[in-house]
């Protein structure tokens, strides 16, 4: 975790600006995993004749890789300064755009082209770990620890903001000049990126002994846990949302999607100091509440404004759970564990995304559509209700640690 040699006195917009200053590195990280999003699945499925598993694979292969490298990221962050896992990081998302290209020149080898795209995929998941990590740690070494709720928050925001861009910017590159246009688009944005990384002061790594995995996730499970079934609010709206509205016969629901995305950056941009001033956890229980009630909504709604109102409801909840939460975790360990902190505290929203899409699809299955949003504001509570036990009777290594 980086140590500032004194905290800057920063607020309002001269504290946003520092924090964007940095966190636009993971806003360039994201925006490299945006663009091929909505282009790879048909290139792999429609222009190369491959299955429609092969598709999906090749997709999935990013998360994973993002997924199995997330703890490793905070780890070497700790222990060689944010600023260079950030580098690392970008250098991976320019290495995954010259995998892409390198698999549009070999599209006469179906095969070798297919590998070199699954190549492409893993190593920008693991770009991404460690851009996106090392960002927030750098931040927060830039403005101060004070802040690091703050920082996060500004992480979540312009990640959004990336894939919302990336996605159609990226369709539009492969409209007018293919894959191989996608692909320098890709590298050149990794690229400048990494140009103006360079230049930029580091903040040093903390000094002192790291903890093991075991120990750090001790620590961080119980916030960790809270976050896992909150987000899978997040993870049926995303995935069903569609769905949903196809199951009662409305039209709308691209824009139910993006009620849910303007209320998840529009609550961070409203309430930057909520989380200082009301304490991590309380803010995350607020946001529960607010996440149940727009679930609830959401599940039991019988006209179109009735589920928009829901969505509306539960962008605005999840939006501050990440940082509200993510800041008592990471003040649950010593100073210069805290990157392995925040990397394992983010694995357990990859997890829970990873697995609420097929669970929500055997529900879906057995009980009807509807019946995952109620089943969702029901895990949202017991998140609430760990919450509310975290915060009466806080463990023991956490108040020792602060």
């Amino acid at each position: 975790m980086p140590v500032p040699a004194a905290e800057p006195a920063l607020s309002g917009f001269r504290l946003n600006l520092r924090i964007v200053s940095v966190v636009i590195f993971n806003f360039a990280s994201y925006l490299t995993i945006g663009l091929p999003l909505a282009v790879l699945p048909g290139y792999v499925h429609d222009v190369m004749g491959f299955s429609a598993f092969w598709a999906g694979l090749v997709i999935s292969l990013q998360y994973f890789a993002t997924l199995l490298s997330r703890p490793y990221a905070g780890r070497y962050a700790d222990l060689f300064g944010p600023k260079s896992i950030v580098v690392l990081g970008l250098c991976g998302c320019f290495l995954s755009g010259v995998s892409y290209l390198l698999a549009g020149f070999t599209s006469g080898w179906p095969m070798v082209s297919l590998a070199l795209l699954c190549l492409g995929r893993v190593i920008l998941g693991v770009g991404q770990s460690l851009a996106g990590t090392g960002s927030t740690l750098w931040g927060v070494g830039v403005v101060g620890a004070s802040h690091i709720g703050r920082v996060i928050s500004w992480n979540g925001i312009v990640t959004y903001g990336a894939m919302a861009m990336g996605a159609p910017l990226g369709v539009l590159c492969y409209r007018y000049s293919g894959l191989n246009g996608l692909a320098l688009t890709i590298m050149v944005v990794a690229l400048m990126a990494i140009l103006f990384a360079l230049p930029r002061p580091a903040v040093k790594a903390s000094k002192g002994k790291p903890m093991p995995f075991r120990a750090v996730l001790g620590r961080v499970w119980p916030y960790g846990m809270a976050l896992a079934l909150a987000s899978a609010g997040f993870g049926v709206i995303a995935t069903f949302i569609t769905l949903f509205y196809d199951a009662k016969g409305w039209d709308g629901a691209a824009f139910a999607l993006t009620l849910f995305s303007c209320a998840f950056v529009g609550t961070r941009l409203l309430f930057p100091n909520g989380i200082n001033r009301l304490g991590g956890l309380n803010v995350a229980m607020i946001c529960f509440s607010v996440e149940i009630v727009g679930l609830l909504l959401t599940g039991i709604a019988d006209a179109p404004w009735m589920a928009k109102t829901g969505v509306l409801l539960a962008g605005a909840g999840f939006s501050l759970v990440f940082p509200a939460l993510g800041v008592v975790a990471v003040k649950a360990v010593p100073q210069q564990n805290q990157g392995a902190a925040l990397a394992t505290y983010t694995v357990f929203m990859d997890m829970s995304l990873g697995v609420t899409g097929p669970l929500a699809g055997l529900v879906m299955a057995w009980a009807g559509v509807p019946v995952i949003y109620l089943a969702a504001a029901g895990l949202v509570a017991v998140a609430l209700l760990l919450t509310w036990r975290l915060k009466k009777w806080p463990p023991t290594e956490a108040i020792s640690s602060q």
